[in-house]
């Protein structure tokens, strides 16, 4: 990759402004898309991100040197005009915009399309010369229901043990899907526990203004049978290990797009699977190309040489960008 951005050891580098994004290295400067572990990591002298992100980010990496912007909001770094731009992936979550002499490059960080909710700003397309794009479900069987659908499985899932006094153990990470879920269940249902990384964000988010339903955390104090017909989100992390003794009698659930591939639901030991992401499925990773308007598209993490070669198809100019960037270190992140 070279041109605006370009590719270097510690991530994707700006030569003209002197920055990197989402960098996987200690640098100097290093403009952050989102607070997830693998894209907003410890040991940068100068942070900069969308004002949501920061609190999460300092709940994660302790006191950094960071700052702040509005959406939209033009900062100038050594002539290089940057914005951020929603990205609907998490709270504050960006895209982030360059342009130098004319040039436009967006790195999307990672980004969902389509509905929406409260939990974060909606995606909007941007356009630019090129675009660096996620491919994390990039391919067709990857299309998500609509969230009527998805939450009335939700809840009647968790009502069916609910009337049997089971508990309902749905695994979500605890940046991003948690929140989704918990904007998306009928909390009428009963009460809805959270395990300590999910409780500690929620807190952190609940701090900055986001309104979720009322969750206790799970304690020590809590013993097996204390708690029955619950709704319980844990990070994935949890499943299997001796803290889910104490909720006993259960059932568990997966949240995860991955949950559209068949027989991954049964590999991760779970009762049932919900297909939820806050990745773009198929559909909305074409559409939210197209919309740019870029002829050269770079593709990271995800179906990376599958989803370039069919945009080559397409017509564009495409091609495969290597990162360090992954799911593995939300999961990593969920158990801190």
């Amino acid at each position: 990759m070279t041109g605006l951005l370009s590719y270097k050891a510690q991530g994707i580098y700006c030569e003209a402004g002197d920055f990197f994004i989402d960098p996987w290295r200690p640098v100097n400067k290093a403009l952050i898309t989102h607070a997830h572990a693998d894209h907003s990591r410890w040991g940068m002298k100068q942070y900069l991100a969308h004002h949501r992100s920061i609190p999460v980010m300092r709940h994660r990496l302790g006191e950094i040197n960071v700052s702040g912007v509005e959406y939209e909001e033009e900062v100038n770094i050594n002539g290089v005009k940057v914005s951020f731009h929603p990205a609907g992936h998490i709270i504050g979550s960006s895209q982030i915009r360059v342009e130098y002499k004319g040039e436009v490059w967006v790195v999307s960080g990672d980004y969902r399309t389509g509905e929406s909710d409260h939990t974060c700003a909606p995606f909007e397309p941007v356009k630019c010369h090129a675009f660096i794009t996620e491919s994390t479900f990039g391919l067709p069987i990857f299309r998500w229901q609509t969230n009527e659908s998805l939450f009335a499985d939700i809840n009647a899932w968790w009502s069916s043990l609910a009337r049997n006094k089971k508990n309902a153990v749905l695994f979500a990470y605890s940046l991003g899907k948690a929140q989704r879920v918990l904007a998306g269940v009928d909390p009428s249902i009963g009460p809805i526990y959270t395990h300590g990384a999910v409780e500690n964000t929620n807190e952190v988010l609940r701090a900055d203004g986001m309104i979720l339903p009322e969750t206790t955390r799970i304690t020590q104090d809590h013993k097996s049978g204390d708690i029955k017909g619950a709704l319980i989100i844990a990070p994935p992390s949890a499943m299997g290990t001796p803290w889910m003794k104490r909720l006993q009698p259960y059932e568990t659930a997966i949240a995860s797009g991955w949950m559209q591939v068949r027989g991954m639901r049964r590999r991760r030991n779970a009762d049932k699977g919900f297909v939820l992401s806050d990745h773009a499925d198929w559909e909305g990773l074409n559409h939210a190309i197209a919309e740019t308007g870029a002829e050269r598209i770079y593709v990271t993490h995800g179906y990376s040489d599958i989803y370039s070669k069919y945009l080559s198809e397409q017509g564009y100019d495409a091609r495969v960008v290597e990162t360090e960037y992954g799911e593995e270190q939300e999961e990593k992140e969920a158990n801190a």
